[in-house]
């Protein structure tokens, strides 16, 4: 358009400001647009109703030239609506996303979470809670929290620390540089999160005259920054001197997409490579240099390996305690790093050369310069050894014929041979993640979607509406524990209410199977993990086992189509009627709540009491002193 066509203003509320601007922003990659806000979630209450909420029914109803549409979703609860936007976003490699309206008060408190999931895991999602009037009129306004000490802090305040961007908007001007500043962040690859502009509710309805320059659109480009040749140079003299080096690629290689890169360099050089659970599928689990999880949940190929490694190269990963098995990991002490991320603060972590940079262009560049390097046949041979003992340890713990309930881990077997390489799977907390990081035999950076930054119970229900409108040619399966069901299963309403085909995979257990095992082995006995009777004791039996919610019947009352199984054949039985429906259905089984799990070869450090009177934790301390001795800072 011309620049005649942007001259003027145009009467607008700032609700109304704010979803015509928005329906006009894109972000630009490698020369594919798109549009950055895709859509809406709204739950709205006094504070937005006819704010926002007017905003978007007129969007939807009286559209006028020069706005596109903002598509709007009913969601059942506030921090529900922000795990299915990060998830959205992850699902985009962070190039999409949604925004997320909530009414003052507890509406907005209820994203939170959200917001600090979706920072933690460097995911951008758009938030607008709804706050006070910022004339103060009407003070207190009902829901609003009062402060004795000063009259400017509200309950939104709450979100500055689990934010990237923060800001709130008293007068209508102040929406200009904070919806750029906005774009900005959520564009930004290495800051990017959880952007939060709180909206006083009678601010939102407040019209102004706005420069109509401000809607035209604009494109955002996600930089790929190239890595600086001294740093590379550097990064290339310590690869070579190292005899064992190994790669741990995290998110970022998959935010990147930079698969190939990934796959071409293990491919030239033979280093071996282990993945963290945002990074598992960057590497193909069947390409011969592909050792799988490292870590506190690793496997025992990634886990060997990186015992003895003397370099390791980070590739997009924030080296949680559990990809170091909280400073265990890595056994050799002349151990050094070299980190490639497009984020500083990543980049430096564990005393490593940085190598400050896009993963897929660093990558690039580091194979071009390791031309006619390769590890020795020594190496490569111990590597092949490791995969193929873990590889023969996975098709055990997929197979098991447990009984009388099945393990969980032939439940991941059924899914992992029937599900295609496109489709994904979805999990977050609980012992499945640590079971999934170590089995899954991912085929492609697509497949595996698990949240173990922020390990969010009750992520998985609404990530699934969430992966299921980013990626609608996906079979998107949500793996959901009996307790993660319990803490928000709300979002079951808005997956039928929409008519999203997504399936559910219910595991009924009848307690916490991780926090279970974990207050077992540090000597607290599963004391608060399973379902119990007011009086029956802590040490309810099996056989005295209280049942737990009706999950099968509670989810067909949300309207899902619910298949209960008892075995590995029925269940597969069961997935291929899932598989063949439109709908979306939940598959509910039993499994063991004792387990077997995979068997473990790494840490994590959670303390034990340092005094008790408990038998068990005084020897569960015993194991914690012995245990931590070899930690350290990677100096």
């Amino acid at each position: 358009m011309s620049n005649e066509a942007y001259s003027g203003t145009i009467r607008l509320t700032v609700a109304q400001a704010t979803i015509r601007f928005l329906s006009n922003q894109y972000s630009e990659r490698d020369g594919v647009e798109q549009r950055l806000i895709a859509g809406a979630f709204g739950i709205f209450g006094h504070g937005n109703v006819a704010g926002i909420g007017q905003a978007l029914l007129q969007n939807e109803i009286a559209p006028v030239e020069g706005e596109e549409p903002m598509p709007y979703i009913m969601p059942r609860n506030e921090q529900g609506q922000v795990h299915a936007a990060a998830a959205f976003a992850k699902v985009k490699s962070r190039l999409q996303t949604y925004m997320c309206t909530a009414s003052i008060g507890p509406g907005s408190l209820n994203m939170v979470t959200g917001a600090a999931l979706a920072t933690t895991n460097r995911l951008p999602v758009l938030l607008f809670p709804s706050d006070q009037f910022a004339t103060r009129v009407p003070d207190p306004v009902l829901q609003q929290l009062e402060d004795p000490t000063t009259l400017d802090v509200t309950v939104n305040d709450a979100f500055r620390p689990v934010s990237r961007f923060f800001d709130r908007i008293n007068r209508p001007e102040q929406l200009i540089p904070s919806l750029l500043n906005a774009m900005r962040v959520l564009t930004d690859p290495a800051e990017t999160g959880a952007v939060v502009i709180a909206m006083p509710q009678d601010v939102q309805a407040e019209a102004h005259d706005w420069p109509v320059e401000f809607f035209r659109k604009r494109v955002w480009h996600v930089r790929r920054p190239v890595p600086e040749p001294a740093a590379l140079e550097r990064a290339v003299a310590m690869i070579k001197a190292a005899k064992r080096p190994m790669i741990i690629s995290g998110g970022g290689t998959i935010y990147s997409e930079a698969s190939e890169e990934l796959r071409a360099l293990a491919t030239a050089t033979g280093i071996p490579v282990a993945d963290t659970q945002a990074g598992k599928g960057a590497i193909n689990f069947d390409h011969p240099c592909a050792i799988g999880g490292v870590g506190s949940t690793g496997g025992d190929s990634g886990n060997h390996i990186a015992d003895k490694a003397d370099l390791v190269i980070g590739v997009g990963t924030r080296y949680s305690d559990f990809t170091t098995a909280s400073k265990t990991q890595f056994k050799n002490p002349d151990v050094r790093f070299v980190n490639i991320n497009v984020c500083a603060f990543d980049a430096a972590k564990e005393s490593a050369e940085m190598v400050v940079a896009d993963a897929r262009e660093a990558l690039a560049a580091l194979t071009t310069a390791l031309d006619g390097y390769h590890v020795d046949e020594a190496y490569s041979a111990e590597i092949t050894a490791e995969r193929e003992g873990w590889l023969a340890r996975t098709a055990e713990c997929y197979h098991l014929g447990h009984g009388p309930l099945p393990a969980q881990t032939e439940v991941f077997g059924a899914l992992n041979e029937l599900m295609g390489d496109e489709d994904i799977l979805i999990n977050a907390a609980g012992s499945m993640p640590g079971d999934l990081q170590a089995l899954w035999q991912a085929r492609t950076p697509v497949q595996y979607h698990v949240e173990y930054a922020f390990s969010c119970m009750g992520y998985e229900v609404p990530a699934a509406l969430g992966c299921k409108l980013a990626r609608p040619e996906s079979e998107v399966v949500s793996i959901v524990g009996d307790g993660t069901y319990q803490m928000l299963p709300m979002e079951l309403a808005t997956v039928v209410q929409e008519g999203v085909k997504v399936i559910y995979v219910l595991l009924q257990n009848y307690g916490f199977a991780s926090i279970g095992a974990l207050s077992q082995s540090r000597g607290s006995q599963r004391f608060g993990t399973k379902y119990r009777l007011r009086g029956a004791g802590s040490h309810l039996a099996d056989e005295e086992r209280v049942p737990g919610v009706d999950i099968a019947a509670n989810a067909r009352s949300w309207g899902l189509e619910v298949h209960e199984v008892h075995s590995i054949a029925e269940f597969r039985e069961a997935y291929a009627k899932a598989a063949a429906s439109d709908k979306p259905s939940m598959i509910h089984i039993e499994t063991d709540l004792y387990g077997p799990n995979p068997p473990g070869s790494s840490w994590w450090d959670v303390p034990v009491s340092g005094v008790s009177r408990l038998e068990s934790t005084q020897r569960a301390y015993e194991d914690y002193d012995r245990d931590r001795a070899p930690q350290r800072h990677y100096l």
